[in-house]
């Protein structure tokens, strides 16, 4: 290893040979310079200004909190107020739809009603043209049995009866007059 050359010196300096400002050392220029600032900032009322700015701020955030306050209230209202309503339309609702449940079994009810009475005058009706169709079969058979005696009487009396008899019926009819 190399050995670098180290350097001695002679002459002494002295600690008071440093930077001074009218005789003062560089700490004491440095205390008058901030005693100086202090008091251009206590003239001027800088600390009134930060205080006044704080106690501004201070009042802008309670503002802000009374309104937070107020508006939280405001939704607690209005939730409390559609918890109510959506109380009252379910409540509503159940009604409406109990309502509509007792409509509907009176219609069946009604319904049940009109199909019975339609069934019994369907049926009176089918039991009349039932009774008509009889009544026009009997006067049928009748017409035919009473044509038919009627040709078999005529024939009867055709081959019986000839002149002399139909005379002998005339007198006797003539006679009881």
């Amino acid at each position: 290893m190399s050995r670098a050359p180290e350097v001695f010196t002679t002459v002494d300096i002295p600690e008071s040979l440093g930077p001074s400002l009218w005789g003062m050392e560089p700490y004491q220029v440095v205390s008058v310079a901030m005693l100086v600032l202090i008091l251009i900032m206590v003239w001027k009322k800088v600390p009134a200004m930060i205080t006044g700015g704080l106690d501004a701020k201070i009042a802008a955030i309670r503002e802000q909190l009374d309104e937070a306050k107020k508006l939280r209230m405001e939704a607690e209202a209005l939730r409390n107020e559609y918890a109510a309503k959506i109380a009252n339309a379910e409540k509503d609702a159940g009604a409406m739809l109990e309502n509509a449940q007792k409509e509907a079994d009176a219609i069946l009810v009604k319904a049940e009603e009109d199909s019975k009475v339609m069934v019994a005058r369907r049926k009176q009706m089918a039991e009349d043209k039932i009774a008509a169709a009889e009544r026009d079969a009997v006067t049928e058979v009748r017409a035919a049995a009473a044509s038919a005696a009627t040709l078999a009487a005529q024939e009867l009396i055709s081959k019986k009866h000839d002149a002399a008899a139909d005379s002998k019926l005339a007198d006797q009819v003539i006679a009881g007059i």
